[in-house]
């Protein structure tokens, strides 16, 4: 009777215990994507299949992938709705992508590009009455030509550096509500440099993961980057719900008052109170296009409290700055970053004119890298010959490689020449 009455117990639980099983694999025909970010923006260039069996090898040829992209926030121009995507490496890997010599799962390396925004999971468009990027839905299915297996069920996104910020910060100040996104060195033992991000005019909402990879903002976080900052540093990258350069009536470029720099400013005093890991002597603040005016405006409001500026594509009107402020910040270390051919945020108007009443001034520790193009500067897509938009000066922040002053000379530093961030993570306020 005992015996049968396990039996009767082990056949009842039967079902329970393969489904469990089947649970614990990826379901057949699932993937993920790894989204990764780029000079130019974000794109998809890997997607992780699920497979029924392990394997040992994966060949690109055998693979199509084929996406859509859609939203329902407002229409994308047709050429940009569907389409193939080339896979030119494919092996064997693990659910997150790394490689093995056996897997459960199979890599598909896509090509990406500027010019093919078919690889982006992001769109600008007008939302809300205004021009903003916004995450789009990107449908993929996968089909093996050799065996007619498809896959084209999403498991989930993977986006390397951007995930280890914590992404669902907000500040609350007056009427103001200030998304934020934020990392934490987690090898600081001892008090840490924070760099505040400010995004450009197409990166505001309500979702700081646009803030963070609309351009390659996140970068500061990257291991190349945090190693310059000795055991690491903070990085804050707070998001405008609108725009940083909104006033109470349209925008302002200067000559008067935004809505967001009291709420912002009390948000770093916050953000650095709650951490006090953060060293208040090596505090940066820098930002590009409408965030390199919010950072500039920050830095006039209260020239005492950071250690270091940098900025790219100014669009602070240089006419609405007045000699008293120069005055005020002349001592404040700045590096700028603009192209000669940015027509949204012009030179001549903004960064060019500051940075010559800055020297007459005598400001000693300001830098100006002045490009005649944003070009690409991985080489991968066609080099000095193939141009950006102007207005994209930020890329050689990002990526860290500005490190010429305004005559083409290297910036030196106690002797040697080093980049923008080589030359932030020297600067310390008096206390």
């Amino acid at each position: 009777m005992k015996k049968i009455l396990q039996l009767s117990v082990w056949i009842f639980f039967l079902p329970m215990i393969l489904l469990a099983k089947e649970t614990d694999s990826p379901a057949e025909g699932t993937y993920k994507l790894v989204i990764e970010g780029f000079d130019w923006g974000p794109a998809v260039n890997k997607i992780i299949l699920s497979l029924d069996q392990p394997v040992e090898e994966v060949k690109a040829s055998d693979f199509e992938v084929f996406v859509t992209r859609t939203s329902k926030e407002g229409e994308i121009p047709a050429a940009q709705t569907s389409g193939k995507r080339t896979v030119v490496y494919a092996y064997p890997s693990d659910e997150n992508g790394n490689r093995v010599s056996e897997g459960n799962h199979a890599t598909l390396v896509l090509a990406v590009s500027p010019v093919n925004p078919l690889g982006s999971p992001i769109q600008y468009m007008r939302v809300n009455n205004r021009g903003s990027n916004i995450w789009i839905d990107y449908g993929v299915t996968v089909v093996d030509s050799k065996s007619g297996k498809t896959w084209n069920q999403e498991l989930g996104r993977i986006r390397p550096i951007v995930d280890d910020f914590e992404l669902k910060g907000q500040f609350t100040h007056g009427n103001v509500t200030l998304p934020f996104a934020y990392f934490t060195p987690e090898k600081a033992t001892s008090k840490a440099p924070l760099i505040i991000w400010l995004h450009g005019g197409g990166e505001g909402g309500n979702d700081p993961t646009i803030a963070l990879m609309g351009n390659k903002a996140f970068n500061y976080a990257s291991p190349e980057i945090q190693t310059l900052f000795g055991q690491g540093a903070y990085v804050l990258v707070p998001q405008s719900p609108t725009f940083w350069m909104q006033a109470g009536d349209g925008m302002t470029r200067g000559q008067t008052n935004d809505i967001y720099n009291e709420a912002l400013f009390a948000l770093f005093q916050d953000f650095v109170a709650k951490n006090p890991n953060v060293d208040p002597t090596r505090i940066y603040v820098g930002g590009c296009s409408n965030g390199g005016y919010m950072s500039l405006k920050l830095i006039l409001e209260h020239p005492d409290y950071f250690a270091a500026g940098y900025i790219s594509a100014l669009a602070y009107s240089n006419n609405y700055i007045s000699d008293a402020q120069i005055q005020k910040i002349k001592n404040v270390p700045i590096w700028f970053v603009h192209s000669k051919d940015d027509n949204t945020t012009k030179p001549d108007e903004t960064v060019v004119p500051l940075f010559d009443r800055l020297k007459k001034a005598g400001a000693k520790n300001v830098h100006f890298s002045y490009y005649d193009h944003v070009t690409d500067i991985t080489g991968f897509y066609g080099g000095q010959d193939f141009r950006y938009n102007g207005h994209w000066s930020w890329i050689y922040s990002h990526a860290n490689v500005a490190r010429t002053d305004l005559d083409g000379s290297p910036v030196m530093l106690d002797g040697r020449p080093v980049t923008i961030m080589e030359w932030m993570a020297a600067q310390k306020k008096k206390k």
